[in-house]
């Protein structure tokens, strides 16, 4: 005869579990080796029905399961565990159960709390749709509001359905806002007819005036009259699409005869505007040849030098401007740079900084190699392995300390 807390196997090879009334129950026999292996059969059997009351309580408390499938999977295993042709605690097994039925009714009830708050939030929704299509009915914003409207139709489709009366009266007051502001802007762009022949008026007579003052020398006031002229054409408005484009290329094409009769006199300027870039590109690559740095001193007052004649030079051309100028910014940053990198050798309080950086690396890295000799020695090879890989980094880091005391000359 064998026996453990829930079970036992008597002579005849029949397999009793305890249960929890402190009485015993049959769930099975053995006869085919020792009451032990019978007791650890039947005990294998509690670890399987423990296992998949395991499983079904992670489905139920991590995944979407429904109250009805997960109240059936209880059902099964109950009557399993009722059965019971298992030895172990087979009531801590039920006592499970009933708490998995608890927490079912539990997710139940959540569940339904958020059918009912995302009902709420359609709803809400769905009255915050209509509330901004009854505004937008009333925008002069035509473009913008019937885009905008246009969204809110997607908008609408994309939430769920409310009950029938509440969906279908919102729905009314929503088609109403879209169809008032239909018919508001097809009133207004039918006005804009009458808008576009008076544009086509007033811009004919800025035409006529363009091309009057198209044979004008009279470069700067002339060129003033002509960005007025320009701004009136974009006060007149749109005229109809056939006359709006006749009428620009004319009056475009009388600003573009003047100015290309002002740039032909302006092409003598330009020309000496050209060779004062020459000569500023040269002293930019004067400049540039002071690079890289080797005597500050020196350099510095070459670079002053070269300045000053840069400052005695006139215009250049616009365009060409930020590109020359830029090298010689180039150029005058290196010097700035260089002045700061000599300011910062040079200084006491950074050196000693650098130094005591590189002390206290110094030390750790000597402390760390005693340890890592210590943990070979005492046999301890993981510790020893993992000192070792603290131990280089310190080292590159102390390398590269050094390195920066170099560059105070130490």
């Amino acid at each position: 005869m064998s026996s453990d807390p829930w079970g036992r196997v008597d002579e005849t090879g029949t397999v009793y579990v305890r249960t929890a009334d402190g009485g015993e129950r049959v769930v099975g026999s053995w006869q085919a080796g020792s009451p032990d292996e019978a007791l650890a059969y039947f005990e294998r059997k509690y670890d399987g029905l423990a296992v998949e009351i395991g499983l079904l309580e992670r489905r139920v408390r991590t995944t979407d399961l429904s109250a009805k499938d997960a109240t059936a999977a209880v059902e099964h295993l109950r009557a399993a565990v009722d059965e019971g042709h298992a030895v172990g605690d087979l009531a801590s097994l039920s006592k499970r159960l009933d708490d998995l039925v608890v927490d079912i009714e539990k997710r139940r009830d959540e569940r339904r709390a958020a059918r009912a708050k995302a009902a709420d939030e359609a709803r809400q929704a769905k009255e915050s749709l209509v509330a901004e299509a009854e505004e937008l009915a009333e925008s002069e914003q035509w473009r913008v509001a019937g885009d905008r409207l246009r969204a809110l139709v997607d908008i609408w489709k994309g939430l769920p359905r409310l009950d029938r009366k509440t969906d279908d009266e919102l729905w009314h007051r929503f088609s109403h806002a879209r169809s008032v502001f239909s018919k508001r802007r097809k009133a207004h762009f039918a006005s804009l007819d009458s808008q576009r022949e008076e544009a086509r008026r007033r811009k004919e007579a800025l035409v006529a005036e363009a091309e009057a003052l198209s044979g004008s020398t009279d470069w700067g006031p002339t060129a003033a009259r002509y960005r007025e002229l320009m701004a009136d054409w974009k006060a007149a408005g749109r005229a109809q699409r056939e006359a709006e484009e006749d009428l620009w290329n004319r009056f475009r094409g009388a600003q573009d005869v003047f100015f290309q009769a002002r740039s032909a006199v302006f092409a003598e300027r330009d020309a000496e505007q050209a060779e004062n870039l020459r000569v500023k590109e040269e002293l930019a690559a004067e400049a540039e040849a002071l690079l890289p740095i080797t005597d500050l001193k020196a350099a510095r007052a070459a670079f002053r030098s070269v300045n000053e004649r840069w400052e005695a030079v006139g215009h250049v051309p616009r365009d060409a401007r930020p590109k020359v100028e830029g090298r010689m910014h180039a150029v005058e940053r290196a010097l700035q740079e260089a002045e700061e990198a000599e300011w910062r050798r040079t200084n006491p309080e950074v050196r000693a900084r650098a130094t005591g950086l590189a002390g206290q690396l110094q030390a750790a890295v000597e402390k760390l190699e005693k340890q890592v000799e210590q943990a070979r020695a005492a046999g301890n090879t993981a510790k020893a392995d993992k000192l070792q890989r603290e131990l280089d980094g310190r080292r590159e880091l102390l390398e590269q300390a050094l390195k920066g005391l170099q560059e105070f000359g130490g």
